[in-house]
């Protein structure tokens, strides 16, 4: 947060209920995604591409909106009617590229959860955080306190417990060599998206433009079409459409439930990319890392129940250090807000009364 903008009360609340909803809908995608995209695989899906295209195809619905946004400006903003999409060239060639990066990453992640269990891809996925902390970093000059290196290094010491256990709950009919190379791309696709978050917050940095919620929906859809342009390039090198029809009539649960699962992962993944990027318009690249690490346990727990997934001493064990680390952040967290709170309202007097008096 930049200490020379003068203080707003009413933006600051409406962001913060724009960060409430962002939260939920984070939580929605992060959660649901996963076991989706499971579900698809544990029934009879293999294709890694289309599974990865699932992930950004539904990015026309952002569209909905869009339009709502540009209705409400071209009402309260005369001038901006002839305008439907506020994105300048940077602001578009940065989406592009993070768009793209985003594709490769849908690839490694798709390829890692078509054979590791969705509880123990989820705890992996626990040390993005770690990478989102590093390059946010470098990135952002993101500040830490001894909380957040705390929570940090829990989480990624969790997710490193599990590589004592690699093959203990690899799935029937898997090679325990199939089985370490999906545990070593979904930990390449946590890296990547650790990356990429911090990415999305420096290119609302230095985007010469005002950053508005609904320019922050033009770049979701931006970044996932790019996206979704690079997961159709591998299908059609990997004649994914051709064998489609095919997979899903073959499918356990059926044609029609193929299709209805397709349908319904890909608009479930756009719940989670809408909601990362919102945090991060919202409050910053770390949080929304830590957001997506806290639901960490949720997903854990509904893969036990409803897929049976093991859960062996490992991910006990991991399971546990996640939620240390989840408390010392937040903890970490009400700390510095409690100190911060007189200083500020310190300014706040100094701003409203230069001359010091009462």
């Amino acid at each position: 947060m930049d200490v020379d903008k003068e203080p707003e009360s009413k933006p600051t609340t409406m962001r913060k209920a724009l960060l409430i909803i962002n939260c939920i809908i984070l939580s929605i995608g992060n959660c649901a995604g996963p076991l989706m995209m499971r579900l698809y695989f544990i029934h009879g899906g293999k294709r890694v591409w289309f599974s990865s295209w699932l992930q950004t195809g539904a990015f026309p619905i952002i569209l909905l909106p869009i339009a709502c946004a540009y209705f409400y400006r071209s009402r309260t903003q005369p001038d901006s009617q002839s305008k439907i999409f506020f994105m300048e060239p940077y602001l578009f060639l940065a989406s592009a590229v993070i768009g793209i990066l985003t594709g490769f990453d849908d690839y490694l992640y798709a390829y890692g959860l078509a054979r590791v269990p969705v509880s123990t891809s989820s705890l992996v996925i626990a040390s993005q955080l770690a990478f989102t902390a590093g390059f946010a970093f470098v990135l952002v000059k993101q500040k830490f306190n001894s909380y957040s290196i705390n929570a940090v290094f829990l989480l990624t010491i969790g997710a490193g417990v599990l590589a004592l256990h690699t093959s203990g709950d690899r799935p029937a009919n898997e090679s325990n060599r199939e089985y370490v190379l999906g545990f070593l791309m979904t930990i390449g696709a946590s890296a990547l998206y650790g990356f990429i978050l911090p990415l999305v917050e420096l290119t609302y940095k230095k985007a010469k433009q005002e950053i508005s919620y609904a320019l922050v929906m033009e770049v979701q859809m931006v970044m996932c079409l790019f996206a979704t342009g690079v997961c159709t390039i591998g299908m059609l090198l990997n004649d994914d459409f051709k064998v489609i029809p095919r997979e899903a009539r073959e499918f356990e649960l059926g044609e029609t439930n193929y299709y209805v699962i397709a349908i319904w992962t890909a608009i479930i993944w756009q719940c989670f990319f809408l909601g990362a990027i919102g945090v991060i318009f919202c409050a910053s690249s770390l949080l929304s890392g830590i957001i997506i690490a806290v639901l960490l346990p949720v997903t854990e727990v509904l893969a036990v129940i409803f897929y049976n997934e093991s859960f062996h001493a490992e991910k006990g064990v991991a399971l546990a250090l996640s939620l240390w680390g989840f408390l010392s952040y937040f903890y970490g967290e009400i700390k510095e807000s409690k100190k911060n709170k007189p200083t500020l309202q310190t300014e706040m007097a100094s701003v409203s009364d230069p001359q010091g008096n009462v």
